[in-house]
């Protein structure tokens, strides 16, 4: 890639926020449920705090990230970057200080207010970056690579997890995530752009020119530029690839939501892992993930299209759950995880055929309209789920399967995976006739 310096100040903040917000994830099922059911190894308020968490952010996100990606469309990636980076300090800081069960509580509250911000802001407005300054052509690739960045990440913070006692895990993120905000703002350039008449927008702006960095924001402007849920359904109604492909990431996002909040709950009171065990299923994991994103992604990108690696991506979702939940043995979890080189293939695939439906100067919206839509699975994944977690992990489940809510989830993937069959893509210059701005890596 040509101007490859210009994007890695991007990929490095990504890098730094997700591994100070992943490094706490193998500890934080243990956290919770030692402030809430100390000693226990099974625990409903444990699950329903998580779900009523994971909902109420994901409320909050339905709203923010449209409107995020709007104002970052004119006034600049750089400017919005700021806010998620800078909220995700604050909850990391309460439980770097103590976890007992106040402290506990006041962290739960902070990271339910400041995640409807920061779960999705960041990706969100790196992918708007990473479309500003990449052809589409080539947009796969820079996607795959952006998505690679977060399981990397991943991996690093699941392996310190491993390594660090859960003292020091807390401490090392808040640093590290201040570490990232203070890098963006140093290091990160951000694109000039500059309306070109010819250009047609689906969500029309009016005549106005924009040019990032000359306008303040105030608050009539912010007004102004709220998105209302015409232009939204607008947005994702202009063809039948951004509908279909939304549907798709509404399932996607409805299964990855499940099972991140729910699969560690299974696997303790089903096999009883601990802290290091859930490590290691994450290692592998992110590790398969990174591969596929970095690796896979790029090469299979061109040759097959993203409609393909999508398909594979929730089929191997739907394959991975459906093994987890007849697990027979606790080695299964840990084979399972492997399939992840081809399960991360779908978001970014996803987040690519949305973007080649959009023109340049909607690229902020249509990714927030697209963690939108996440956002909104994330409100209806603990409706469904929680109970069906709570019911099939106690002692009064109608029958005897506690995997019933991973199979559930695994379904998710499967509705999603027959809808992406009928995706055909037609790039946007294409379906409008506009010509294209050139990009600085043509």
């Amino acid at each position: 890639m040509e101007n490859w310096k210009s994007l890695m100040h991007i990929f490095v903040t990504v890098f730094l926020s997700y591994f100070a917000s992943l490094i706490v994830n193998p500890t934080i099922a243990d956290v919770t449920m030692e402030a809430v059911c100390p000693g226990q190894d099974e625990c409903s308020l444990a699950i329903y705090l998580t779900g009523f968490q994971q909902a109420v952010a994901g409320l909050g996100s339905v709203v923010m990230m449209p409107l995020i990606g709007t104002l970052s469309d004119t006034y600049g990636r750089k400017v919005m970057l700021t806010i998620p980076l800078t909220v995700a300090i604050i909850p990391l800081v309460i439980l770097a200080v103590k976890r007992t069960t106040e402290f506990f509580y006041v962290y739960y509250v902070l990271k339910t207010l400041t995640a409807m911000v920061t779960e999705g802001g960041t990706v969100c407005l790196a992918l708007g970056y990473l479309a500003d300054n990449v052809s589409e052509e080539k947009r796969v690739s820079a996607f795959g690579l952006l998505s690679g960045v977060v399981s990397a990440a991943t991996v690093c913070g699941t392996l310190a997890a491993r390594l660090l006692p859960t003292s020091q895990i807390y401490q090392v993120a808040a640093v590290i995530s201040v570490v990232a905000a203070l890098y963006m703002r140093i290091f990160l350039k951000d694109t000039t752009r500059t309306i070109d008449p010819l250009e047609q927008p689906i969500l029309k702006q009016g005549n106005e020119t924009n040019e990032v960095g000359n306008e303040q924001l105030k608050t009539s402007d912010l007004l102004k530029k709220i998105p209302l849920p015409k232009d939204i359904i607008r947005l994702l109604k202009s063809s039948s690839t951004v509908s279909l492909a939304s549907f798709v990431a509404f399932f996607n996002s409805l299964a990855e939501a499940g099972i991140q909040s729910f699969l560690m709950y299974y696997l303790k009171a089903r096999f009883h892992f601990q802290k290091d065990q859930f490590a290691d299923i994450w290692l592998i994991t992110y590790i398969s993930a990174t591969i596929s994103s970095m690796v896979v992604m790029p090469i299979l990108g061109p040759l097959l299209g993203e409609e393909t690696l999508l398909c594979m991506g929730l089929f191997a979702g739907f394959l991975n759950m459906l093994l987890d939940s007849i697990a027979w043995s606790p080695m299964v979890p840990y084979i399972s995880a492997v399939l992840g080189i081809f399960l991360f293939l779908a978001s970014p695939s996803i987040r690519c055929i949305i973007s080649k439906q959009v023109g340049p100067y909607e690229q902020g919206i249509a990714q927030g309209c697209l963690m939108g839509i996440a956002s909104f699975a994330n409100v209806i994944s603990p409706i469904i789920y929680s109970p069906l977690s709570a019911l099939f992990l106690s002692d009064g489940a109608p029958f005897n399967f506690p995997g019933f809510s991973i199979l559930c989830v695994g379904l998710a993937w499967f509705v999603g995976f027959i809808l992406s069959t009928m995706i055909k893509i037609l790039p946007y210059w294409s379906r409008n006739k506009v010509r294209s701005e050139p990009c600085l890596l043509a």
